[in-house]
């Protein structure tokens, strides 16, 4: 309606000039149309918006549902990052196509209207302007075709990004620790080099867009006034024809901006939708495979069953045949990769089944081989949802011997563990994940070889009290996997896997008496070990005598109660921080530097020049229709007809050619600061010190290389551009009205001011609500990425539905700032609209006022600026409120180049080629500590080794075994002292010549996606020959030529297709591969069998005959044939010596090896 009113004021001012009644009318009526047009869109953007984020939380919580419910096969083909990316991009794609679906049938309409109205005023010279119209539209369709094929492209590479990033971040120690972050820094950049060259084409695509934009109304122009001379010989344009077709071809711009736009928005979204449906139709656990209404006294029942873990891989379990009693100890032994793990998630329905029948009767309570810690306080681990009975909370403290960990923390069951555990030790994880299953008082338990990574004091504690015939668990029934065989006389029924079969069956005395090779191998393990024999295990037979080993182990424990801070490294606050104030200036600089200082001033140079000309375009429409009103003959007019009209399109091509080069240049400068900001990131986070990611959920971090590096690459550019092509307009509109009625200044002043200040005051909350919601984001991601990881446990408890509720109280309290920040829009708009509605009303009233002194060019060409203005005005405003609050990405990109950062990589003093060569390593006076505020960890340690010595490290839980091998690796920095190495002091050479020059086997066996061979060896150093001699030297060869791809079998995400005795076997072949003169074990062996323990250490002496070796020992017979064993206790050395004087000296050795029932 606007434009036919400007129509009839035009007329006004051409034929009736006097009329000043009618004038003021058209005024009035103006405004009041511009305001209803304001009301009516904002409380549909409104509700538009709340509707899109209904759908994008529906799709969000669909997601969630079905991570939980997606059976293991299927789950294979998605990684957390993937998953986790169809929750963030995709749901956030869907939701945006929601809130612009409208303009699918809403711009078209506006086209229609206003190619009708455009006939009204120019006839058939119209359909030229429709041809033009017709010719862009299959151009658009084309690029939009283009766009979504870009875009499955980008998200593909988005993923693998993720995909390895989440891993990385995952397994950061061992990267860490073997000098890894250089090559897998450069895999990580590869594959952004591959995504930012699609960024790069789909940017060169916007050009066409930003052309389409800009040239359209004037092309259509050109073309319709074209035709129209050409029609006719009497046609003139006038004020009322030229400024209303102008105003028309305006209206025109938008709908034709958006509707290839949404087009492409459809076609990215049908990428996004066939991705979800992928995900949402893939194949679901059978929760039916297990038959839990059966006849029968039996709590678990295989009947001839056989399962596999993947759709058309080969039966991992094999015609199973087994009738578990109710409330019996069930022992499964066999060696790495036999199936034992299997059979439990057999048991859990976890696997799919081939033939056969499970049954299995009650509730479950499921304690993995590989602990799953929440992100949550002790106590809410253990009670898991369910409400707190202290007296029987108390009980499962004591039997789990937890009560002496409680004692260490400040906050006591209260203090926070870390995402996955990260702040406590393997040990510690175990303990409070058994503690979680004994609190929930299941009627059966299965427990995957929970011993294997605590101390043999305290794995006697836990069967005595917990597991064994005496335990608190004595009534229910317990299926243990284990390879202690020390506990299989205590067990009412062993089971013995082999290949994924059941060899043997029965009582301990009857495999013993009947079975030659069953009675062998614990002869075998007896005779090497001299350990741990059956008598040694045997519950107390008096009530007293396990008193007194309870008091003997608790007396010992709280003996280090101020000690052993540096295990817990306590989390003060991990919530992520969130900044407050106005954005720093400085943020903004950055980002510019990135973008290339080149790059900004030939963007700004350009948009000046393109806003000048469309300027410049009206301005010669104006003065051609001024002097058509002055002319009496026309036929000298008609001659230079074709002058002008060549003029009036020369300006707009060269228009158009602005518009590519401005685009083209902001192009270059996008991905400039896209490829720069995501380097630094990535540079900045792998130069964190290890203790960061240990406090840290790694939610934080993904959040940052996802929502964050998503502003960068593809919004923040669009808000500069947007907000600069708005400022200069609003300049030239106001320069062109105040040209035509220079009282309008005085109306521009205040307005002015007014718009500052709502400007002002919205920026202050919306930026802060910006930062709140980017901050509520991570705890969705933390909270996704957690339940993945223990989707297993999470079904095994029947808990889905408690961490459904859980995932949407997260989403929850991210909306709730969604909201606010959809309604603080709406606030603004309809504010801002206000004020650019007087605006329009006032440019109206003085052109009125002004009656014959402004001409009725000016009249147009006045008031078509000022109805352009109102959205204008709105986009500036709002454009630069959204570069404000989209620094906060950008801001909090940079936040990890202000963190403390680990000492340099390399150093200008580098060691000589070849050291360590002896493999000495001295500790003078070396002092250290996690935290300021807590104590030493270790405290004034000196010793030294000898060439090629082979040194145990004993000590209870917090002694500090574990921060010596943190020193020695420069994990934690001494505050005092030096460590030597060869003669040189480690602290005076970069962290990578030490690392790279330093061996290890971690406790916990970290393995990539990837292939068998780049898990072996990243780096490409060796060769395929060099692979399998190690593969052989650790029992792994005949298993990984069984298998189809052999060295390029691909490793699961975790490396969850291997069993964790093989993971752990793969890592000690990477060991193999590095050969360095000194090796640190840690723990190396807790998750294997005897027989692959007995292969792994007669490898290790072998292989490293002529290395120093470290061995930090929870079980102490692997370090009784050590050539010295160092006894730390609270950070201090108590005894360094022989085993053998040691043990003649009955000091703190002499008692633990007691204690563990060892006899020499």
């Amino acid at each position: 309606m606007s434009p036919q009113i400007m129509k009839a004021m035009i007329m006004v001012s051409e034929n009736h000039p006097s009329s000043y009644g009618s004038g003021y009318g058209y005024a009035i009526a103006l405004f009041f149309v511009v305001l209803s047009q304001t009301l009516l869109h904002q409380l549909y953007q409104r509700n538009n918006m709340l509707t899109a984020i209904k759908i994008k939380t529906a799709v969000v919580g669909l997601i969630y549902k079905k991570a939980l419910t997606l059976a293991n096969s299927s789950r294979r083909n998605y990684t957390t990052g993937e998953i986790v990316n169809l929750m963030s991009a995709d749901a956030q794609q869907l939701m945006e196509l929601t809130v612009n679906i409208n303009l699918l049938w809403s711009a078209p309409f506006q086209i229609i209207m206003a190619v009708i109205f455009l006939w009204k005023e120019l006839g058939p010279s119209v359909l030229a302007g429709v041809a033009v119209l017709l010719l862009v539209i299959p151009i658009n369709a084309l690029v939009a075709a283009r766009v979504k094929r870009l875009k499955k492209s980008q998200m593909r590479y988005s993923d693998q990004r993720v995909k390895l990033l989440s891993e990385m971040l995952h397994g950061i120690k061992i990267l860490k620790l073997y000098a890894w972050e250089p090559a897998y820094q450069r895999k990580v950049m590869s594959i952004r080099e591959r995504e930012v060259d699609v960024l790069k084409s789909s940017g060169y695509l916007t050009t066409y867009s930003m052309l389409t934009l800009t040239c359209i109304p004037f092309m259509v122009s050109l073309a319709t006034f074209g035709v129209f001379f050409h029609l006719d010989k009497e046609n003139v344009l006038t004020a009322t024809k030229v400024f209303t077709s102008i105003s028309l071809f305006n209206i025109l711009r938008l709908p034709l901006f958006d509707l290839p736009s949404v087009i492409s928005a459809v076609a990215q979204t049908k990428v996004s939708l066939s991705r979800l449906e992928d995900f949402l139709s893939a194949e679901d656990l059978k929760p039916e495979d297990v038959n839990t209404n059966y006849s029968g006294n039996h709590a678990v029942g295989f009947i001839g069953a056989s399962f596999r873990w993947e759709k058309n891989g080969l039966p991992v379990l094999k015609n199973l045949n087994v009738s578990i009693p109710e409330g019996s100890l069930v022992a499964v032994v066999g060696q790495v990769g036999s199936g034992k793990s299997s059979f439990l998630s057999a048991i859990l329905g976890e696997m799919e089944k081939l033939e056969g029948t499970v049954q299995r009767r009650g509730s479950v309570a499921y304690v993995s081989q590989h602990a799953w810690i929440q992100n949550d306080s002790l106590q809410e681990n253990i009670l898991f949802g369910a409400n707190l009975n202290r007296p029987y909370y108390e009980l499962v403290l004591e039997s789990c011997a937890l009560l002496p960990d409680l004692e260490q923390l400040p906050n006591g069951d209260q203090t926070e563990i870390g995402e996955r555990g990260v702040n406590i030790s393997g040990g510690q994880k175990q303990r409070v994940s058994l503690a979680r299953a004994v609190y929930s008082n299941a009627d059966l338990y299965l427990l995957d070889d929970p011993l294997s990574a605590v101390d043999v004091h305290v794995g006697k504690h836990l069967f005595e009290n917990l597991i064994g015939p005496s335990g608190l668990l004595k009534s229910k029934t317990r299926i243990l996997v284990t390879h202690n065989l020390m506990l299989l006389p205590h067990a009412d029924l062993i089971i013995a896997m082999e290949g994924g079969r059941i060899s043997q069956m029965g009582t301990y005395q009857e495999l013993i008496s009947n079975r030659a090779n069953f009675a062998e191998l614990i002869q075998v393990f007896s005779a090497e070990h001299t350990s741990e024999e059956t008598t040694t295990m045997e519950v107390s037979s008096s009530k007293e005598e396990g008193q007194l080993g309870r008091s003997l182990q608790q007396r010992e424990l709280l003996k280090h109660k101020h000690s052993s801070f540096d295990q817990w490294k306590i989390l003060t606050n991990n919530k992520e921080k969130v900044a407050t104030g106005g954005m720093k200036m400085s943020v903004v600089l950055k980002y510019l530097q990135a973008f290339d200082w080149r790059w900004m001033w030939l963007t700004i140079a350009a948009y000046l020049g393109q806003n000048a000309l469309a300027i410049g375009q009206n301005l010669w429409l104006s003065t051609w229709t001024a002097e058509t009103a002055k002319v009496s003959d026309f036929t000298e007019w008609k001659q230079s007809q074709n002058y002008k009209l060549r003029i009036y399109g020369l300006l707009g091509f060269i228009q158009g050619l602005l518009v590519c080069c401005g685009a083209y240049v902001l192009t270059r400068g996008s991905l400039s600061a896209s490829r720069a900001l995501h380097h630094q990131l990535l540079d900045n986070v792998l130069h964190l010190p290890l203790q960061h990611f240990e406090s840290n959920p790694v939610g934080q971090i993904i959040n940052r290389f996802t929502k964050d590096l998503f502003i960068v690459d593809l919004r923040f550019h669009y808000y500069l551009r947007t907000w600069l092509n708005c400022t200069l307009d609003v300049i030239g509109t106001i320069l062109v009205i105040t040209s035509a009625s220079p009282l309008f200044i005085v109306v521009v002043i205040p307005l002015g001011y007014f718009y500052f200040t709502i400007q002002r005051y919205y920026i202050a909350s919306s930026r802060q609500i910006r930062r709140l919601a980017g901050a509520s984001h991570s705890p969705v991601i933390s909270h996704f990425s957690e339940t993945l990881v223990g989707r297993s446990t999470v079904r095994a408890f029947g808990h889905q539905e408690r961490f459904i509720r859980k995932n949407n109280d997260v989403v929850y309290e991210n909306l709730v700032y969604f909201y606010n920040n959809v309604i603080s829009n709406r606030w603004l708009s309809v504010r801002l609209e206000f004020l650019g509605n007087i605006m329009v009303f006032f440019a109206a009233l003085f052109v009125v006022l002004a009656g014959n002194t402004v001409s009725s060019s000016a009249v147009g060409l006045s008031i078509s600026y000022a109805l352009n203005i109102i959205q204008s005005l709105n986009f500036w405003v709002r454009k630069a409120c959204e570069i404000e609050t989209n620094a906060v990405s950008i801001e909090r990109v940079f936040e990890y180049a202000k963190m403390d950062k680990e000492e340099p990589w390399i150093m200008s003093k580098r060691p000589p080629v070849g050291w360590p060569d002896r493999g000495i390593i001295e500790f003078v006076n070396y002092k250290a500590q996690y935290r300021r505020d807590l104590g030493l960890a270790l405290n004034d340690v000196s010793f030294q080794t000898q060439s090629k010595e082979k040194v145990g490290i004993v000590g209870r839980t917090g002694a500090g075994k574990s921060t010596l091998t943190n020193c020695l690796f420069r994990v934690l920095e001494g505050t005092e002292g030096k460590i030597i190495i060869d003669g040189i002091d480690i602290s005076t050479i970069g962290l990578h010549d030490l690392r790279g020059n330093l061996n290890i086997i971690p406790q916990d066996p970290v393995l990539f996606s990837g292939t068998l061979q780049s898990n072996l060896d990243p780096l490409g150093k060796h060769s395929d020959l060099e692979l399998w001699e190690v593969l052989e030297l650790c029992g792994l060869k005949d298993f990984v030529q069984s298998l189809p791809k052999k060295l390029l079998h691909e490793i699961s995400e975790g490396g969850e297709n291997l069993s964790v005795g093989q993971r752990q076997l793969v890592c000690l072949a990477r060991v193999l591969l590095r050969k360095t003169k000194i090796l640190v074990l840690d723990e190396a062996t807790a998750s294997v069998d005897m027989e692959t323990d007995n292969l792994v250490q007669f490898t290790i002496k072998r292989e490293f005959y002529n290395c120093t070796i470290l061995t930090i020992a929870h079980r102490l017979h692997t370090v009784m044939d050590s050539e010295r064993v160092l006894v730390l206790d609270a950070g201090r050395i108590l005894e360094y010596d022989t085993p053998h004087n040691l043990l003649q000296r009955k000091g703190a050795f002499s008692e633990m090896v007691a204690e563990a029932g060892i006899r020499r």
